[in-house]
Parts: structure tokens; C-alpha cells; sequence
């Protein structure tokens, strides 16, 4: 399965698709008001059938629905069963249930099968009306499904999930690297060379901040509140766009320089709990994805390591593992080196690492 994004052109005709995505917010909002009011009735939990074929007799009478596909309607009640399971199955973790949503805040509509066509080159038909989008690459395998979301900004982007058949790549396993992530320095390599995070909202903290101020001290419902809002929107969108590109380089340099890479699997919750904002800023999971998606594409392999697993306590060269060690300390000597036999090694806290001396 692969994921490709379009942007669609700026278009009169762009306000039907923003229509469909309010109409898609008022039923989401209805099935889970139902979902609410059926279980405060019977105790029991609303099935999806029954919620599609309830909708569906009200989609008949409602003009206004019927602007969405049946397929979109089908999806979001889908979508909203998912959620209701996801909860059942771990609200003791603190997951909650689905909320009612703003529905100027609503962002997408999904067809899966029916509703939409492509017609060739850059054109797409959705319903009655036929759109034009930004073609950055060719559509290859079959068509899953096809979203239409919208941003902030009020940006259309369409969003098509295909098949396709990948080519399976033999592993080269000649050129292996162990990387550990800090709050100093991003990556630190096994080989001894480190990474450095740019830290782009860090960058731009100030300006954000000024838009901010500049947004609250509008009057709410004013067009230069909402100017404003849009303002605040871009300072946002530049900080993850500049981030988004750094980090496909970024996992781009890594995959063409070693085959094998090793990570650790670490609590980013719990470390943003701890360090907050920070942690926000350097966006390792959102690092890792792009890079495994890159792996894969290239025919590399992306290693993740236990949390549990002792890396820091294990010798890289002859594999003792300490008892105990302080966070404070961040090179140690082995104590089964034998000084007099051979040459004294320091044991570095990476893993993976050849021997010598590593910090």
C-alpha cells in the first residue's frame, strides 16, 4: 500500500468539495449524538449497520446530506465504530471516545469504490463536477480509496491510497549502524559522528508568539480576527514544512550510507511529559516513519531496539553488562579488561559500536 498526496487548484468550483466536507461534519456529529442517545436508552453500544441504514433513510429526505456520496457516509460511520473499539479496548489507558466536532474544523471525506473518476492527466471527477489537481507523479497500481481534506488555510489536497506491487530488494547487511536519540544532539551514530537537530520551532518561536498575541487581541468574528488566525496558520505550516523537508534528506543521506540501521524504541509520551515542547521540536517519531518508508523503498533495513534492552550497560566489545549505571555517566571502562595484557579500551554507551574508544 502507498500513500500519494495532490493539491488541488485554487477553483470556484473548490466551495462544493468544502460543502461536501461541512456535510460530512453534520452527519459525523448526528451518528455520534445517536451513538450517545442509544446508549443512555438501552446501555448497549449502537452497531454500525444499524447506524448506516438509519442514516441512509435520513440521507433520503435531507438535500443537503445528499451532496455527500453514500460510499462517505458508509466511511465515516466505519470510522467512528473504530474509534468506540479502540476505546472499549483501552480506555483504562485514558482513551477516550469520540467527541462531537466543529464542523468548520471537519477536515475530510473518503471514497472508496464509487464517486470518483480519473480522466487523465490532472483531472479527476468527483460526483458531477470535474477537478483539476498539482499531477508531481504518476498513479501507479489500483486505487484504493480517495480523501479529499482541507487545512487550516482552506487548502484542498487529495489524498489516494494504491496497491502497488513493490520489487523486493535483497539486504546487504555489509554496512550496519547503531543511532541514538538526545535532547543535545539528535542522532549520535556508532561510528562517532553526531547529528544536530535545527530545532526549526525553537527558530521561529518568537514570531509565532507574536502571531499569537496579534490573534487573541482581535474581536472574535471580525475579518481581522480571521486574518490573523491565517497568519498564525502559515508561521505553523512553515515550521512543519521546513522540519518535513530537513528530515527526507535527512533519512535519504542515512539509507544511501549504511544498509542496516538501529534504533531504540523509546517513551516519546513519557519524555514529553518531562521535556514538553522540546520533544515536540525534534519530532522523532515523525523522523522515523519518513525513514522506514525510505528503507523500504530502497531496499533497506530499519532495526528497532527493546526499550529494555541493556545498551548502554553492554560492552561493546566483549559483551559485559554493567549491574548498575547513573544517567550521569556517560563513557565507562570494562572491568574485565586486563591492563598489562593488552591495551586499555574504553566501553562506550552506544551500542553496536566496533570497540576503541567511542563518546
Amino acid at each position: 500500500m502507498k500513500t500519494l498526496k495532490f493539491k488541488l487548484y485554487q477553483h470556484n468550483r473548490n466551495r462544493y468539495l468544502k460543502l461536501q466536507i461541512n456535510a460530512a461534519g453534520v452527519i459525523y456529529n448526528h451518528a455520534i449524538a445517536l451513538h450517545k442517545r442509544y446508549y443512555r436508552m438501552f446501555k448497549k453500544h449502537l452497531n454500525c449497520a444499524k447506524l448506516q441504514a438509519h442514516i441512509a433513510k435520513i440521507r433520503k429526505r435531507n438535500q443537503f446530506w445528499q451532496s455527500v456520496g453514500s460510499q462517505a457516509v458508509q466511511d465515516i460511520c466505519q470510522r467512528i465504530e473504530k474509534a468506540y473499539q479502540l476505546f472499549f479496548k483501552h480506555h483504562k489507558k485514558g482513551v477516550r471516545p469520540p467527541n462531537f466536532k466543529k464542523v468548520r474544523k471537519y477536515k475530510s471525506f473518503t471514497l472508496k469504490q464509487a464517486g470518483y473518476k480519473f480522466l487523465g492527466g490532472n483531472r479527476i471527477k468527483i460526483g458531477s463536477r470535474v477537478y483539476q489537481y498539482w499531477n508531481s507523479r504518476e498513479i501507479e497500481g489500483t486505487v484504493k480509496t480517495v480523501t479529499i481534506k482541507r487545512t487550516s488555510l482552506g487548502e484542498l489536497f487529495m489524498v489516494v491510497v494504491v496497491d502497488s506491487s513493490e520489487l523486493v530488494i535483497e539486504v546487504e547487511t555489509s554496512r550496519i549502524a547503531g543511532f541514538d536519540f538526545g535532547l543535545k544532539t539528535f542522532l549520535t551514530c556508532s561510528d562517532g559522528s553526531k547529528i544536530e537537530s535545527p530545532q526549526f520551532l525553537k527558530q521561529s518561536i518568537n514570531e509565532i508568539t507574536k502571531a499569537s498575541r496579534k490573534l487573541s487581541s482581535k474581536k472574535k468574528g471580525s475579518a481581522n480576527r480571521e486574518q490573523a488566525r491565517k497568519h498564525l496558520v502559515r508561521k505553523h505550516e512553515d515550521v512543519t514544512n521546513r522540519r518535513s523537508d530537513w528530515f527526507w534528506k535527512l533519512a535519504h543521506k542515512l539509507i544511501d550510507k549504511f544498509d542496516v540501521l538501529c534504533f531504540e524504541t523509546l517513551n516519546l509520551k513519557g519524555m514529553q511529559r518531562l521535556w514538553g515542547r522540546k520533544i515536540s521540536d525534534l519530532a522523532f517519531r515523525e523522523f522515523l516513519q519518513i525513514l522506514e518508508w525510505v528503507a523500504k523503498k530502497k531496499g533497506k533495513q530499519v532495526v528497532c531496539i527493546d526499550r529494555w534492552y541493556p545498551s548502554s550497560k553492554t560492552c561493546s566489545c566483549c559483551g559485559h553488562v554493567l549491574e548498575s549505571l547513573e544517567l550521569s555517566v556517560r563513557v565507562w571502562r570494562c572491568p574485565r579488561v586486563q591492563f598489562g595484557k593488552r591495551p586499555r579500551l574504553q566501553c562506550s554507551l552506544k551500542y553496536l559500536c566496533g570497540g576503541g574508544i567511542h563518546r
